[in-house]
């Protein structure tokens, strides 16, 4: 960290007492896909990006902080700095591990990372808001119904056209076009449609879609991802046929979607996942012959869950960042959540 002697990883504590520092980790710690070590390095790397950002600006606080704050805008940052302040304490771990370590940070959604020609710089999701909604959204209910055409169509489309943003900018008419699918998916078969709201004043914060697939569409499974995509381009003819209740010959379920507001997310990921196993014991009732489960991996921020819930990889596609992933519907309906949760969040 030249030219920042003050911010030596060893003196960092002098300016936000560990036990800060660990209550900020509990509260990360809450999120899918977020380990101690990962919330560790995001708190030590807050913490000295922050410092680095007021000094630039001589404007350098008076020790110890009594919160955990943030830069604003981008901030320099090499990866040989990011191992200072994520290894300083450990034997092991260079300035590639701390590049490893920045992409997962990106990928969780907590940071964004950009190279100008000339180094790394890394900026702060508003995390702020986010750490502090855990308070605010502590004493909010929720409750898990059907999809309602009439009402949901719309705030549900802009929720997952947020979710395709960073992978398709073309955002012409998208929330549009998604609504109608949306709409056309409930006249068909709508058991599968699951929507997570507020009891409080009944919006929508969340919203999976379970697609029974006919047999003739199934191969699409084990064709490029990209293929399969539907909701987040411009395409008419869907490339997946939804089975309606009684076919037995449907044997393939598809996630579509899965997405809850980010300010809801660690309040109520569990309920919506207790619930989708319920959904999926009622639809084995319309398609006795229902085995299998694929999702299309499409925002990074969910391969973490994917896998802790025993999904596995199949095939990828080679020109765009997607995958399948693949679970048995008898081995998810047997899945004990609340500890396969609880134990995700305590893996190192």
């Amino acid at each position: 960290m030249s030219g920042l002697p003050a911010f030596r990883p060893e003196a960092l504590e002098q300016w936000l007492p560990r036990t800060l520092q660990n209550h900020y980790v509990d509260l990360l710690l809450r999120r899918i896909g977020m380990t101690r070590r990962r919330a560790d390095c995001f708190v030590r790397l807050a913490l000295y990006l922050f410092l680095k950002n007021c000094q630039s600006r001589k404007e350098l606080p008076k020790p110890p902080l009594t919160e955990l704050s943030f830069p604003q805008g981008w901030v320099e940052c090499s990866c040989l700095e990011a191992a200072d302040v994520f290894y300083s304490d450990r034997d092991r771990g260079g300035d590639r591990a701390a590049g490893m370590m920045l992409n997962k940070l990106v990928d969780l959604g907590l940071i964004q990372k950009q190279f100008d020609g000339n180094c790394t710089q890394v900026k702060f999701h508003a995390m702020p808001d986010l750490l502090k909604s855990d308070a605010k959204n502590l004493h909010i209910s929720f409750a898990i119904d059907a999809f309602d055409p009439r009402s949901d169509a719309i705030p549900i489309a802009n929720l997952l056209a947020n979710n395709y943003n960073w992978l398709n900018r073309n955002n012409d008419a998208v929330t549009y076009r998604i609504a109608n699918i949306l709409r056309d998916w409930a006249s068909q078969y709508t058991a599968g449609l699951r929507v997570l709201r507020r009891s409080d004043n009944q919006n929508p914060v969340g919203f999976y879609a379970f697609y029974p697939t006919k047999r003739e569409s199934e191969v699409k499974f084990f064709e490029p991802p990209s293929r399969g995509l539907h909701l987040s381009q411009v395409a008419d003819v869907d490339p997946f046929q939804m089975a309606l209740a009684g076919d037995e010959t449907c044997r393939s379920l598809f996630v579509r979607s899965w997405v809850i507001d980010s300010d809801y997310r660690q309040a109520a990921q569990m309920e919506l996942l207790l619930d989708a196993q319920q959904t999926m014991k009622k639809m084995q009732q319309d398609f006795p012959n229902l085995w299998d489960m694929y999702t299309l991996i499409i925002h990074p921020s969910y391969a973490e869950l994917s896998l802790a819930l025993g999904f596995q990889k199949t095939n990828a596609d080679p020109k765009m960042p997607l995958y399948w992933m693949y679970q048995a519907v008898d081995r998810f309906l047997k899945l004990d959540m609340q500890n396969l949760m609880r134990d995700a969040q305590s893996l190192n």
